[in-house]
């Protein structure tokens, strides 16, 4: 499948909420389902783009498939990334995509924004669990695991932490 990596064009704000929300909510992985205040969170695409860079893959007749939000370091959208580290955060692909690349893709365009940012030594993610599809896509570009970033945003909610140094080899 052909898949173009671009910015979220206003026209999408409402899909890509949707698309984003059913991942998440279809995969169980909010912790009180449609209950869960971070659902809210999920679909709020208008504020993510105007607030981080907000990307979605597209196939070949321009229907979007999932997205990601970008974090360059000191973004207010990054929660764990150091002030020399970028982040992306709610990377999602819809059902009918999935196992196409749509979210390598995503996750190869947040790394190349990271890399061609002045100062970025690394990109940084947190993760449930319950992600594995996710995880292997980190582990395929060279994420690795980072337990002592390891983190808790509410009381029994684990995330778990990956990072990809981004320091040419010595």
């Amino acid at each position: 499948m052909d898949i173009a990596i671009r910015p979220v064009e206003p026209a999408e704000h409402a899909l890509l909420g949707e698309i984003t929300a059913e991942a998440y909510l279809g995969d169980g992985l909010l912790h009180y389902g449609t209950d869960d205040p971070y659902l809210a969170k999920l679909r709020d695409v208008p504020r993510r783009a105007a607030e981080a860079e907000v990307l979605v893959a597209v196939d070949a007749q321009g229907r979007v498939l999932g997205g990601v939000a970008y974090a360059p370091p000191g973004n207010p959208w990054a929660d764990i990334a150091a002030a020399d580290e970028a982040e992306f955060r709610m990377l999602a692909v819809s059902r009918e995509a999935r196992g196409a690349g749509a979210g390598e893709a995503l996750v190869r365009a947040c790394i190349d924004r990271a890399r061609g940012t002045e100062g970025v030594t690394g990109i940084v993610l947190s993760t449930l669990p319950a992600m594995r599809g996710a995880h292997r896509i980190y582990g395929r570009l060279g994420f690795v695991r980072t337990p002592e970033r390891d983190w808790n945003p509410i009381d029994d909610l684990k995330l778990l932490a990956y990072r990809l140094d981004l320091r040419p080899a010595p």
